[in-house]
């Protein structure tokens, strides 16, 4: 075996993983996809009263009851704007290790592509934004800059305590009556 060959041989490659993009505004974003549950289109919620404007609301999906959180309001204050490629994107929730993962749903703008790359590429950006934990560190590529959005980070504890009580809600709470 020649020297260049064994120098190959012993090399790692580099560990790839899938990122589902999105935008808020003109910025653009990034979900680890193995924290994506699934991708639907935008659907009726309902409203939680006195939750905070971000808090979109609630729907059942196959039996249990997801609250929704709309990013956009959640970062800059302003609601997403509705487009066809606004999306309503499920996600594992999961704020800590002793705590099982439940789906949180996240409506995101142009939530269409994806990218894979190495995790090692997004390099922290210098700023200790301790207002916005679940905005993680970035990715340069020919279109600017990239920001990974953590999950596990996306809600306080007291935001968590009023969308995910114990003991959770009923389906039925959210079924219109006759």
């Amino acid at each position: 075996m020649s020297e260049l060959a064994a120098k190959h041989s012993t090399v790692m490659p580099a560990r790839q993983a899938l990122f589902l993009l999105f935008r808020i505004g003109n910025e653009r974003y990034a979900l680890q996809a193995r924290e994506v549950a699934e991708v639907l289109p935008r659907l009726p919620l309902k409203p939680i009263a006195k939750a905070p404007d971000w808090v979109a609301g609630v729907f059942a999906y196959r039996g249990a009851v997801v609250p929704v959180i709309d990013l956009s309001a959640l970062t800059f204050g302003e609601p997403v704007q509705s487009r066809t490629s606004t999306r309503l994107v499920l996600v594992h929730y999961w704020p800590d290790e002793q705590t099982p993962s439940q789906l949180l749903g996240l409506i995101l703008e142009q939530a269409t592509d994806t990218l894979r790359c190495n995790p090692a590429d997004f390099k922290p950006y210098g700023l200790d934004n301790r207002q916005a934990p679940y905005l993680g560190p970035v990715r340069e590529d020919a279109q600017g800059l990239l920001q990974w959005v953590r999950v596990a980070d996306l809600l306080d504890e007291q935001v968590r305590a009023l969308l995910f009580p114990s003991p959770p809600l009923a389906t039925a709470l959210l079924e219109d009556g006759p």
